[in-house]
């Protein structure tokens, strides 16, 4: 597939780039004008800092909020953040009954609050955060000191655990007393990766652990939430446990009898189904459980000194001009868009309309579409052949089993009907099938362990003299037998990372498969010099028309796919496979008649 770049005039980049330009110009303008027209000297001190002062104050009071019962210790938090920002502080009722103040001044009946204070429902756009319960409201759900220690030398246990699996992470504390471990990197050497198997392989010890203070708290809370939820006699059929992601020290999960379902978000509900109801009525009942431990809801009023005013002053005629202006903005902004956005749909609903009816999509652009639609009809073309490879594989699986199976069922067959005596030949006949049937499902399995990225390699510094002077002698025997003489011709002492059993393997299959295509008074000769290994036999050689396809699997040069050579068809589709787990290539080369010649090259 070809990666020239597109031409800057053409690319999809370009034309979002003077979209976005225009649009922009369009927005600055707009803001422009409206700022000229409508900046006061409240938007000033708005842009000056009131935005944060009023978030630092809330913060800091519903910070108190969540570990106070009640107001009656607040007001020296009151009067010195007044005094830090130089602003009247003043917390009342719902019905604008005065709770503290920092200083006298007119009455707010008529002021808008700048916020509600209350730490079970916290106000996300001040904090920036996603949670609208305070995680500093713990209430019953503090664990003693006793529990905290134990706790800790389990979380200890746990982090341990995933360093060895070769993830670095460190113990995270929760307001509540209970830790959990958060990863914080995964290192190259990583065993697995970090599946839910993983963690709970390393914190189910610690998700398992529930202190009696905990156990009594979510107890209380299943009944809220079963009684939320109006299950009545079925109430038993539901729990909540301390769940995997930390929320309080432990994410509450609620089991019922036929579902589990998981609080990513412990957030105000959308009632969207099931999953959502039962969501709503944790954080409804966690609310009821909580109250009695945080402070009573109040409305904060930040005005400016002795007056009963919010120094942002906007007048009728302002609010209009930017309600005029940011609609035309908009509708600007709209119009923009959805015609820019036809004109980009319009060649990807070619593309889908393509890809749904299995046909070449259409190249009518030359832009990142463009290639995109080549980038599809190749990956078409790729997945037909990989289909067509798959049927063969199937094909070739289905051959190389039944033939073995075929003589294992026929001989039990005979000797079942008395035709054939069930001596040591017979068992020795089936004794041999059932090899060949191990064998063939050996090579399978690390064909399968390649393609899936699991074949392991452990690779470390090997003297391949060793390496190969092991495999020459394993093979003496059967080299002896068939009349062929096996040689060993090492230059120097060369050393390589490699895995030496899988090394075996590859030079293994190679040495095995060179012998029985050698007649009777031949060679083979097994080399190497320096990081290359080399396999050559004065053997019958293989044509060149299919030297491309002896590392496919099954392929043999006999057409009658005959096992009376042996071997399964796996051996040098594995050797490549290994060959190149180690970072390596193999090749060959060979002349009908006069022999063949296999060679690796390993990484240096």
């Amino acid at each position: 597939m070809s990666h020239d770049r597109v031409p800057v005039r053409h690319s999809l980049v370009t034309r979002l780039l003077v979209t976005s330009v225009v649009i922009a110009l369009a927005a600055i303008s707009a803001t422009a004008w409206l700022a000229a027209t409508t900046t006061t000297r409240a938007i000033n001190y708005e842009q000056g800092g009131a935005v944060a002062d009023e978030r630092a104050v809330y913060e800091a009071l519903v910070g108190y909020a969540a570990t106070h019962h009640d107001w009656s210790g607040a007001a020296t938090l009151v009067r010195s953040r007044a005094a830090e920002l130089g602003r009247r502080v003043t917390l009342t009722t719902d019905d604008h009954q005065v709770i503290l103040d920092s200083q006298t001044g007119p009455e707010l009946q008529n002021t808008r609050p700048s916020a509600v204070v209350d730490p079970l429902d916290v106000d996300l756009g001040l904090t920036g955060g996603t949670e609208h319960i305070d995680e500093r409201a713990v209430g019953p759900y503090i664990l003693p000191t006793e529990d905290r220690y134990v706790l800790n030398e389990v979380a200890k246990h746990a982090l341990t655990c995933f360093n060895k699996l070769g993830y670095d992470g460190v113990v995270k504390v929760a307001p509540t007393g209970r830790p959990s471990v958060v990863l914080t990197t995964v290192r190259p050497q990583a065993e697995a990766p970090l599946t839910r198997s993983v963690t709970d392989s390393c914190e189910f010890e610690l998700d398992s652990l529930v202190s009696p203070a905990e156990k009594k708290a979510l107890e209380t809370l299943t009944e809220l939430t079963a009684r939320c939820l109006g299950l009545g006699d079925r109430a038993s059929q539901l729990r909540v446990t301390p769940g995997f992601a930390a929320y309080l020290g432990r994410r509450p999960v609620v089991r019922t009898a036929h579902e589990t379902v998981k609080l990513e978000s412990p957030s105000l509900l959308r009632p969207a189904g099931p999953a959502g109801v039962v969501q709503g009525c944790v954080e409804s009942g966690r609310r009821a459980q909580l109250r009695p431990y945080v402070a009573p809801r109040a409305l904060l009023f930040v005005t400016a000194p002795g007056t009963g005013r919010t120094t942002l002053s906007l007048s009728r005629g302002s609010i209009l001009r930017i309600v005029a202006v940011t609609g035309a903005v908009v509708l600007a902004t709209v119009a923009v868009t959805v015609l820019v956005g036809r004109r980009l749909v319009r060649p990807l609903r070619n593309l889908a309309s393509a890809a749904e009816l299995h046909t070449p999509a259409p190249v009518s652009t030359r832009d990142e579409i463009g290639r995109l639609a080549r980038a599809l009809n190749d990956s078409a073309e790729r997945r037909e052949r990989a289909e067509a490879q798959r049927r063969t594989m199937v094909n070739d699986v289905a051959h190389e089993l039944r033939t073995p199976l075929s003589n294992i069922r026929i001989w039990l067959e005979a000797a079942q009907d008395d035709l054939a005596p069930t001596d040591a030949q017979l068992l020795a006949m089936l004794h041999e099938e059932a090899l060949l049937l191990q064998h063939i499902i050996d090579d399978l399995g690390d064909l399968a362990a390649a393609d899936a990225g699991t074949l392991r390699i452990e690779p470390e510094p090997t003297h391949l003299r060793d390496v190969l002077t092991h495999v020459v002698d394993s093979h003496r025997g059967g080299a002896r037998a068939a009349g062929v003489r096996l040689e060993l011709d090492v230059v120097g002492d060369p050393v390589a990372p490699v895995d030496q059993v899988r090394l075996r393997q590859v030079v293994g299959n190679l040495v095995s498969n060179a012998i029985r295509h050698t007649a009777s008074g031949g060679s083979v000769t097994v080399g190497v010099n320096g990081t290359t290994i080399t396999v050559r036999d004065t053997g019958s050689g293989i044509a060149a028309a299919d030297l491309p396809k002896v590392f496919d699997r099954f392929w043999r040069a006999d057409e009658s796919r005959s096992r009376a050579t042996g071997g399964s068809g796996l051996g040098l589709a594995i050797a490549r496979q290994l060959t190149e787990a180690h970072g390596g290539t193999i090749e060959v080369e060979s002349e009908p008649g006069r022999g063949t010649t296999f060679t690796i090259r390993l990484p240096v």
